[in-house]
């Protein structure tokens, strides 16, 4: 049950009352004290997701750096970095006490722990989703070091938090700050608020608060030990309790592991830049990487390339972790197909991915895709559909059937070529029991007269057959 708020506002921005969302229940973790709830928006009940912070006035040093991280994720934006919707900033009255609470409003997302244990996955699977994940994480951290010239200061598991579609993005960005190197005031924020990183994910440097080590370093050294920190909680199954822990290297992928030992140098100058994790690891570089990758950049790819990782991907899909299948790649084919950078092949690793959803799910992220392509002029793309028709017309309503389907098949009843107008035939025995007696006295029988003194004879044939096989639709009515 949603609890309702009521506010005023108690600083910039709009209150609680006006802002356009309902807090649902709050998940059993987040980064620092920050509470993230789940939420719906009041318009249309879509999900969010809503992180508050409370404190005991307007002065409280965690509220500060939860101004910091809110101001810093409005502003800064990157596909691997958590996407901000809204923000309020509120006095609550609760009996004789007052608190000052901070929201934020956000894309729906869950913690990376939870999702972890939700997903269940094991042994190769794992280890797939896994480098896909950090390499989201590393273009993230590449992006605020290299790009923007900007340190995170406390990149951990509580740092990351996953989209419905299965993508890893970084947030909690209270520590947040700017860095140039050349004045203490330019990591101001970072060491200001740097009481609020765990002692156990400090580089020494940080940990003894050493500006003049700090400004010595390279940017990203502090970024590169908090990859390190993240790397050993996911393979450890286990939240960082001290820092002599990251030596326990037990868990550590071989592949990754000098990367991981690069990561934590004891020496900030000798640490990896993300930036090389992601171009050089050998981690990086298996199947499900690889595809979801080849997918991203689908519009640069040519005809031959595209022809070739299609005509694989059906079978390369049931050696995939099935939840991402579903949930990330099957969204990008979909978009693919729908906005004609996707080859006709590409159809038939649709429907698999489509026949491992419920009926329901179906319907909803697969069939309007199939309906909309039977008005595609590419001939490849409407033979896949006849092809295939066996897969998805069941699912077909008749009204969509009779309206959005059958008048772009009826096209193929007089194409030029005998495959296409069998093809088409043949495909009527699916549609037609859910044709309009009107549709079929008025059209289809009017093709399937010509069709009976087609120049082919297996045509001529197939359409008498035809015929036998519909006769009780024909007399309806």
């Amino acid at each position: 049950m949603f609890k309702f708020l009521r506010g005023v506002v108690a600083g910039s921005g709009s209150g609680v009352k006006d802002l356009p969302y309902n807090i649902g229940e709050p998940y059993s973790s987040a980064w620092g004290s920050w509470t993230h709830h789940r939420g719906t928006s009041k318009e249309d009940g879509s999900p969010v997701s809503i992180f508050s912070l409370s404190g005991s006035s307007a002065q409280d040093g965690h509220l500060a750096a939860g101004r910091n991280g809110v101001k810093r994720l409005r502003t800064v934006r990157h596909p691997n970095i958590l996407s901000f919707l809204n923000s309020a900033e509120v006095e609550i009255v609760d009996g004789a006490m007052k608190k000052v609470t901070i929201y934020m409003v956000t894309e729906p997302v869950m913690p990376l722990s939870e999702k972890i244990k939700e997903l269940g996955l094991d042994g190769k699977q794992r280890d797939e989703y896994y480098a896909w994940g950090l390499h989201q994480i590393a273009k993230a951290v590449s992006f605020l070091n290299n790009d923007c010239r900007l340190v995170h200061a406390n990149v951990c598991l509580e740092s990351v938090v996953v989209t419905q579609t299965l993508d890893w993005k970084l947030h909690a960005f209270d520590v947040l700050s700017e860095f140039d190197g050349r004045t203490e005031a330019s990591g101001g924020t970072m060491l200001q608020y740097s009481w609020l990183v765990g002692a156990q994910y400090k580089p020494m440097e940080l940990a003894k608060s050493d500006w003049a080590s700090i400004s010595n370093s390279p940017l990203w050294a502090i970024d590169s030990w908090g990859m390190g920190c993240l790397i050993y909680e996911l393979f450890s199954a286990t939240r960082l309790m001290k820092t002599e822990d990251l030596r326990n290297t037990a868990s550590i992928p071989k592949a990754l592991l000098p990367d991981y030992q690069r990561l934590l140098s004891s020496m900030p100058s000798k640490r990896m830049n993300t930036s090389k994790l992601i171009e050089n690891s050998e981690y990086f570089q298996n199947k499900l990487v690889d595809t979801i990758q080849f997918m991203e950049v689908l519009s640069l790819k040519d005809s031959v390339e595209k022809d070739n990782f299609f005509r694989k991907l059906p079978n390369l899909a049931e050696l995939l972790p099935r939840p991402i299948v579903l949930k990330k790649i099957l969204p990008l084919l979909a978009s693919a197909l729908e906005f004609g950078s996707a080859a006709a092949p590409a159809l038939t690793a649709l429907l698999k991915m489509g026949s491992w959803l419920p009926t329901e799910e179906f319907s909803v992220k697969v069939l309007p895709i199939v309906v909309k392509l039977f008005s595609s002029n590419d001939r490849a793309i409407r033979v896949a559909l006849l092809q295939h028709i066996d897969q998805f017309g069941d699912s077909l309503s008749a009204q969509v059937v009779d309206e959005q389907v059958y008048p772009h098949v009826a096209n193929g009843f007089s194409d030029a070529s005998a495959f296409l107008r069998e093809l088409t035939l043949k495909s009527i025995l699916v549609l037609a029991p859910k044709l309009s007696h009107r549709t079929i006295s008025a059209s289809l029988l009017k093709y399937l007269s010509k069709l009976q003194v087609d120049e082919e004879p297996a045509i001529r044939t197939n359409t008498t057959i035809l015929l036998g096989n519909i006769a009780s639709y024909l007399n309806e009515g």
